[in-house]
């Protein structure tokens, strides 16, 4: 069960990574086209929600964000709890080579944007942003440029991704809390407690955990906490049992039915948003301002360095193996992949640069978008060329 699971997501990820460049490719193009003021227009047009008393004004690019991200943060928390009860995440001994080179692949490339960001100038509180590694684009590229190499090496990729996953919201909880509502953050975890209290309803239909998401995320929205935060904390409580015999799961057709709208939707709307930046008005000051080239250093050469020089530490010390039948060039690959974060990098520049600040939005997408291509055509050329070795 767990396999078909994993191959499932994997298959999804894979056709998600091309629509996520299409939709990133369209908002650079557009961006910088005659129809710059509309795209600009559109994100930044004020919607607002009200639900009785619940009542928000924020522009489309912010509800994104905070809402529409909420819920991939929610299948976020679905696959890290699968992974850890009863998939990869599991097994203690295969835990150690991915989980290890996951921290190194978050240790180093912080480090290094912290070096470039040091003194007069800098941005050091941007280092978040390079941690993370965008799962549809990684896969996606694993899966074009090698289709026949070993199957561990896609594991080993997943596990490192989620790993830091875990890591990422661990860091947007912690940083980007700034006030917080005392009396929403009691709403929420009331509403958290009610849900929790749910998931021992074997026969609870999915309409009440919707009711209960959207509880936990609108309190939490008001609290000032990121709603990230809640998305994972409301996976938490979904039980891996199943309402009936011989059905799948809770969490697993949670997993299932929101997944493909998650990676075909909203990941694509939130790359659509997010992209976009005008080169106009941009100087050499911008496009190799500190933040720029701290991102895109910290994602091509500190993800790279740290995942695989902290797996091949492991290996060295004998505390774990190689991906079954991986080659050292693939696995060195793989790690080249991990410096693609896109999508995760780009939400917590977000966060870290208030979306006031054009200049430090501007010089964030710049960065991520030359780090994760220039990781993304590097790593694929380095598994394409091992892939044609293993022919001859």
């Amino acid at each position: 069960m767990a396999k078909r699971i994993t191959l499932d997501f994997l298959r999804t990820e894979s056709a998600s990574g091309l629509i996520l460049a299409a939709a990133a490719f369209a908002a650079i193009a557009l961006a910088n086209s005659p129809w710059a003021d509309s795209y600009f227009s559109f994100i930044r047009a004020p919607i607002t929600v009200q639900i009785g008393d619940f009542r928000e004004t924020l522009p489309v690019l912010a509800w994104v964000k905070d809402g529409l991200m909420a819920i991939f943060f929610f299948v976020v928390g679905l696959e890290i709890k699968y992974e850890i009860v009863r998939g990869e995440l599991a097994n203690p001994r295969r835990l150690a080579l991915p989980v290890i080179a996951a921290l190194g692949g978050m240790a180093a490339p912080a480090l290094i944007y912290l070096a470039i960001n040091h003194g007069p100038g800098g941005a050091p509180q941007g280092w978040p942003t390079p941690v993370a590694t965008d799962i549809a684009f990684a896969v996606a590229a694993l899966a074009m440029a090698g289709p026949r190499l070993p199957p561990t090496l896609r594991i080993f990729l997943l596990t490192i991704a989620i790993a830091d996953d875990i890591g990422a919201v661990v860091l947007i909880g912690a940083l980007f809390t700034h006030h917080v509502g005392v009396a929403a953050v009691g709403g929420a975890l009331a509403s958290l407690a009610l849900m929790g209290m749910l998931g021992r309803w074997r026969g609870a239909p999915y309409l009440f955990y919707a009711v209960g998401f959207l509880l936990v995320w609108a309190f939490t929205l008001k609290s000032g906490i990121s709603t990230s935060v809640a998305g994972v904390a409301c996976a938490m409580t979904i039980p891996l049992q199943a309402r009936k015999p011989g059905r799948p799961g809770v969490l697993e057709d949670a997993m299932e039915s929101l997944h493909p709208y998650v990676a075909f939707l909203i990941l694509p709307l939130f790359a659509f948003t997010a992209a976009g930046f005008t080169f106009r008005g941009l100087g050499l000051s911008d496009l190799f301002g500190p933040i720029a080239l701290g991102v895109a250093a910290a994602l091509f050469v500190g993800k790279q360095l740290g995942v695989f020089g902290a797996a091949s530490l492991v290996i060295g010390l004998k505390l774990a193996r190689r991906p079954t039948g991986a080659k050292w060039l693939e696995l060195y690959g793989v790690s080249v992949l991990c410096g693609v974060g896109f999508t995760m990098s780009l939400f917590i520049g977000q966060l870290a640069f208030p979306l006031a600040d054009s200049a430090a939005q501007a010089q964030v997408r710049i960065g991520v978008v030359a780090g994760s291509l220039a990781s993304m055509l590097l790593g694929a050329a380095v598994l394409a060329w091992s892939q044609a070795r293993r022919k001859d």
